[in-house]
């Protein structure tokens, strides 16, 4: 049976977060997904609502729920 060695290392106290900053490449690919959902409630909600279900599960992590194009 193989033996398994473990370094530890102690962590880092006094380290400073890192200032997140948007990537506006990510900001545009959720306005034009949230586009796309606006467009696909619009022509047919009925049909469309799988297509934006799928979509939705993409921005959810981003935006509320509750601002489903759906209504």
């Amino acid at each position: 049976m193989a033996k398994v060695f473990t370094i530890v290392v102690p962590p880092k106290l006094g380290n400073k977060r890192r200032q997140r900053t948007s990537d506006p490449r990510y900001v545009d690919g959720q306005r034009l997904l949230v586009e796309a959902m606006k467009y696909l409630a619009q022509a047919d909600p009925v049909q469309n609502r799988p297509a934006i279900e799928l979509i939705s599960e993409h921005v959810r992590t981003r935006f509320r729920m509750s601002d489903s194009p759906l209504g």
